[in-house]
């Protein structure tokens, strides 16, 4: 992250929606949640962590699939409360073996 100290803004359960997209298409393949400890763990690692809101953990993205993210860059919006992370996805994005999440189209 570029800037000094960003004013980001999690939310009541400490929470920050991050939307996952890639660094030269620009195709978003996921979007997720990071706490301040994940943020923490991606920016030093360069590979995406999230909280899991169902399961009540951090998690590593590819841990057990291999499908890791490089981040390229992390960014936040004009409200500080949601950040764009752009990688170079290893793999597969979605836990269905579709590229991206974002697969099936409503209209």
């Amino acid at each position: 992250m570029s800037g000094k100290n960003p004013k980001l803004k999690f939310d009541a359960q400490g929470l920050i929606p991050a939307v996952i997209q890639d660094y030269k298409s620009g195709e978003v393949l996921m979007v997720a949640y990071m706490n301040k400890t994940s943020l923490k763990k991606t920016i030093k690692s360069g590979k995406t962590h999230f909280w899991s809101r169902s399961r009540k953990k951090l998690w590593l993205k590819g841990e057990t699939s291999g499908n890791f993210q490089i981040v390229k860059g992390i960014f936040y919006d004009c409200d500080g409360d949601c950040l764009l992370v752009k990688v170079r996805q290893i793999g597969l994005a979605c836990h269905t073996g579709n590229r991206s999440c974002f697969y099936r189209k409503l209209k």
